[in-house]
């Protein structure tokens, strides 16, 4: 087994092959009662006749082999250390990553240390910003609350805001959580000291699909997304932007149709959980209960009647009248959703606006009145 472990390595790491490529040779494997041994030691015409495989892949492959004695001894390695190595046609492998991911995306390898057993529970994703507010944070507390209770695992992303209070918050209720880290698994050594007991009670389970000595990178914690929703049975969302990982999840989430949880925001919060229930998410108040029919309404009204863009364009050309302002000042004053570089871009462009150069940019309009417009133009 060992020996075989060593070659799920070298096909899971292997660059310049997309995963449903890789997971294709799997499946097409399985189904001819072959082995990934057998694959690795087919002729390169047998990969292209038979596996549909192109001069480079054949090339990349033929490198992989020259690397089986270095996987080798890292699994070894992996083992002694009490990692588990769980390839795609493991039973051991969460069903729940592979239903949600499917032959596409689901990587054909993951690394995890803890209860494995965990990963086949009913679970629940808690996403939203890493400088989310009080308001977020409590949210998350009340669902990860409710999930612990209800005997359903809370997967989190181990970073900073939302998925940190997920974890903790699973943790305090005496609940169960997945960790899904976005590095390789054996440079967590830091956090396996802290959650050594929850480990050891088989309340946690920390999950990578990462190169196992990967360092933690921007990328990697990007790419990690995908499985944060893979893992979960539910998704709910207590903060997102109009951008970002948060934000990317979710309208991919709803675009392949799965059910997705928003806290519905308050009147004075700027973010963008309208904008994704507008978008199908459903919604639901600070417990993570989902609203009424009649909240529903309410809330879709509200979205619908917000200004359209020209009523925010010139609310902000008529503000500029009064005075001279930073965007940073316009959209607090008129309380807008856009963000200040948004509104400074439009300025910018428009003909009957002055910038005034220097550090924050201020801008005020050429029919300004006012007792200090003299001072502005000389």
């Amino acid at each position: 087994m060992n020996e075989e472990l060593s070659y799920w390595l070298a096909l899971a790491h292997m660059p310049k092959l997309r995963t449903k490529k890789k997971n294709e040779i799997i499946v097409q494997l399985f189904e001819e009662q072959k082995t990934i041994i057998d694959f690795f030691h087919f002729e390169p015409k047998q990969w292209k006749d038979n596996y549909e495989l192109n001069e480079n892949e054949i090339l990349v492959f033929q490198n992989a082999i020259k690397e089986l004695s270095n996987y080798a001894f890292m699994v070894e390695d992996l083992l002694e250390q009490g990692y588990s190595i769980l390839p795609i046609t493991s039973p051991e492998y969460s069903p729940i990553l592979k239903k949600n991911l499917g032959r596409t995306y689901a990587p054909p390898l993951i690394y995890t240390k803890g209860n494995k057993a965990i990963m086949k529970e009913k679970s629940v994703a808690i996403v939203g910003s890493r400088k989310a507010d009080k308001i977020s944070l409590n949210f998350t507390d009340n669902v990860a609350k409710t999930a612990s209770k209800d005997y359903k695992v809370v997967v989190s992303g181990f970073a900073k805001g939302v998925d940190k209070q997920a974890l903790d918050s699973a943790l305090k209720y005496k609940g169960q959580s997945i960790i899904v880290l976005p590095q390789g698994i054996s440079t967590f050594n830091s956090g396996f000291k802290k959650y050594y007991k929850q480990i050891i009670d088989g309340d946690v389970v920390v999950l990578s699909t990462f190169f196992p000595k990967a360092p933690w990178s921007v990328g990697l914690a990007m790419a990690r997304n995908p499985i944060i929703y893979g893992l979960a049975s539910e998704i709910f969302v207590a903060e997102s932007s109009d951008k970002g990982g948060t934000w990317s999840g979710v309208v991919d989430g709803l675009r392949k149709g799965r059910k997705i949880f928003v806290r519905k925001p308050e009147l004075n919060e700027k973010n963008a959980n309208n904008l994704l229930i507008q978008k199908g998410a459903v919604p639901v108040n600070a417990k993570g209960d989902i609203l009424s029919y009649e909240q529903h309404v309410e809330i879709y009204q509200n979205i619908v009647s917000e200004p359209d863009l020209n009523d925010i364009e010139n609310k902000i050309i008529e503000h500029l009248k009064k005075g001279v302002f930073t965007s940073k000042k316009i959209v607090e004053t008129l309380n807008l959703t856009w963000s200040s570089r948004k509104v400074s871009s439009f300025l910018k462009k428009q003909d009957e606006i002055i910038t005034m150069e220097g550090k924050p940019l201020k801008f005020s309009h050429k029919k300004r009145t006012g007792p200090s417009q003299k001072t502005l133009f000389g």
